[in-house]
């Protein structure tokens, strides 16, 4: 397939591509990983020595890691840090990487993984950006200026789409009528929502976007509740210290870093792990501290985050799982009600709803206006979250599937289409 469009999904999580020559469907680009072929790359960099400092991104970034994580660096959901203007650099080695150091990596080795298909990429590219970006005070501005640099030289025409939007026109092909779409697409960093206006098969001009709107609550934030109600405690969040004569509570500062991918593995010092042994030497439960230094010292963040993100997804299919982590002589076990969990992100689900709301007003449509809800991105495969729509437009509106892959597709339909710049953002 010689082709003429390419539409990327650069996610916090997972990143997808989909090439689209002229009149053709998109079709999704397969990178044949350590586990096997799949569309989902993951957006992850693993740096480490050997004779100089080596780089893996995708799924050999997570096996390079597993192999030998004491002597690696390895970052993942960089993309959350792209609107934020207390991130300068990551340090890795004897290196500070910015943001679209880190991208330009990212994108050379997800274009080597490709097996040809992204050697010699199309003059039109688009790329999904979120309506709202991650972090308490995205500055939108300074994340333009960073995709920008990032996709320099990626491709001759690189465009930007709202993430929503590509879905809407991946949807749009199972509609035979017209149709007003709500699209929420839950992503790693952001969920963000789109009315689209879908007219009927041959029309001119077959989606037109009403409105937008969009928070930085979404995966990333269901992981960390996890992390701070289940796993924190066991790692002395609430204990107190001895300091002289008082009995104080373990600084907050702490598990604040510890909660936060990006601040994890910088705890990795030796001022950090210097403050934390004299902490444990003091700490009413010196265990708990133990636990924490070893996960640090070990580098175990990825296996912690992973245990965590395994017990969401089972939590989707069943009403109690088993939360398991163990290494570097920690090991943690519980059983996690589905009912906690939803306790636990109750107040996250309660600010996306009001950010539903913003999209209807936003687009001057009401609920009974919405003809189908089109729901995409992983976490839109939590119960909690689908019952938002449900219980607003009713199950026989809804719409799913290609969670993960629905964006990039509809993006490179985007690219198709002679008014790009009509979809631009």
């Amino acid at each position: 397939m010689t082709a003429t469009a390419l539409g990327l999904d650069f996610g916090t999580t997972n990143s997808v591509v989909a090439l689209a020559a002229a009149g053709e469907a998109p079709e999704m680009v397969a990178f044949a990983g350590p586990e096997g072929v799949s569309a989902v790359f993951r957006s992850a960099l693993c740096f480490w020595e050997d004779g100089g400092v080596k780089v893996e991104a995708g799924p050999w970034a997570i096996a390079e890691y597993l192999e030998y994580p004491e002597g690696s660096r390895f970052l993942q959901s960089f993309k959350s840090v792209a609107a934020s203007s207390a991130f300068e650099h990551a340090s890795v080695f004897d290196k500070r990487l910015r943001f679209e150091e880190l991208g330009r990596t990212f994108l050379a080795k997800l274009a080597a993984h490709s097996g040809g298909k992204l050697g010699a990429r199309p003059e039109r590219i688009v790329v999904g950006r979120p309506i709202e970006y991650a972090g308490s005070r995205p500055d939108p501005v300074l994340a333009r200026q960073r995709y920008d640099a990032m996709f320099a030289g990626f491709g001759a025409e690189v465009h930007y789409v709202y993430e929503p939007i590509g879905a809407a026109f991946s949807y749009a092909k199972r509609l035979s009528d017209p149709a007003t779409l709500l699209v929420a697409d839950f992503g790693g960093g952001t969920s963000d929502f789109s009315v689209v206006r879908v007219d009927a098969p041959g029309a001119a001009r077959r989606c037109t976007a009403l409105g937008h709107a969009g928070i930085g609550i979404a995966g990333d934030r269901f992981d960390y509740r996890i992390i701070d109600q289940l796993v924190l405690p066991l790692l002395g969040k609430g204990g107190s210290y001895r300091s002289f004569d008082k009995m104080l509570e373990i600084p907050p500062g702490y598990f604040a870093d510890f909660g936060d991918w990006s601040r994890l593995a910088l705890m990795r010092n030796r001022r950090t792990l210097e403050a934390l042994h004299k902490l444990q030497r003091s700490a009413e439960d010196p265990a708990a501290i133990a636990r924490m230094i070893a996960i640090i010292e070990n580098e175990l963040g990825y296996r912690l985050y992973d245990a965590v993100g395994r017990l969401k997804r089972a939590l989707s299919n069943v009403a109690q799982a088993e939360f398991r982590f163990e290494g570097g002589g920690v090991k943690l076990a519980t059983d996690v009600r589905r009912t906690d969990f939803e306790a636990w992100i109750a107040p996250d689900l309660a600010r996306i709803e009001t950010t539903v709301d913003r999209a209807l007003a936003i687009s001057g449509v009401t609920e009974a206006s919405i003809d189908r809800v089109f729901l995409t991105g992983g976490s839109s495969l939590i119960p909690a979250v689908r019952a938002i729509f449900a219980r607003r437009f009713g199950e026989g509106r809804i719409g799913d599937g290609g969670e993960l892959t629905s964006i990039a597709h509809g993006l490179a339909m985007v690219a198709q289409e002679e008014d790009l710049a009509a979809w631009a953002s």
